[in-house]
């Protein structure tokens, strides 16, 4: 009787570890969420504001140089963006990625940007790694961490995979029909 009343526990202990490891994981905002602005400084030394990018669906990528999911994701996120940014969506301007580094080290942040070819305009970091404002608004404890947000500036997505990103945004295009007739 003894054993089973420890395998219980030991079970409920378990349990109770991974739940509460993956509610810890777990960032703060959510779908349905207005995605929390914040100012940051660009890699170009522009001050740069997520709500001046209301209008625009935005994929908000918090990632790190030394984080090896983050960079195997990195060229999808390359084809996210050679593939819908300057499209024309039904209801958006366009479709814009802001990169924020979860960072200590400049220089490597660099050269990985640089090496994985993220051409866009919205790099950002003030190299405090998770204790970055912009991480703490979104509650970060894990990256890779990716938040789709639509022109409304509404969380429409919270760690989609790039085939789910591609999905939403194929569904927004304006369709052929559509194009031709302007």
């Amino acid at each position: 009787m003894k054993v089973d009343k420890i395998g219980l526990i030991s079970v409920v202990l378990i349990v109770a570890f991974f739940v509460g490891r993956k509610l810890y994981f777990k960032p703060d905002v959510i779908q349905g969420d207005k995605a929390p602005n914040f100012t940051a400084t660009t890699l170009s030394s522009s001050e740069m504001q997520l709500q001046d990018l209301i209008g625009n669906y935005v994929l908000l990528d918090f990632w790190g140089s030394w984080c090896a999911p983050c960079r195997e994701e990195n060229p999808n996120l390359v084809a996210l963006y050679e593939k819908f940014h300057g499209a024309r969506f039904e209801d958006a301007e366009n479709f814009e990625i802001v990169s924020v580094g979860i960072e200590k080290d400049r220089e490597r942040w660099l050269k990985a940007i640089e090496r994985d070819g993220l051409d866009w305009s919205y790099h950002v970091s003030d190299l405090k790694e998770f204790e970055s404002e912009v991480a703490k608004r979104y509650g970060i404890r894990s990256i890779p961490s990716k938040f789709l947000i639509n022109p409304k500036g509404v969380v429409i997505g919270v760690n989609q995979s790039a085939e789910e990103i591609e999905d939403v945004l194929e569904g927004k295009l304006k369709s052929t029909a559509e194009l031709s007739r302007k």
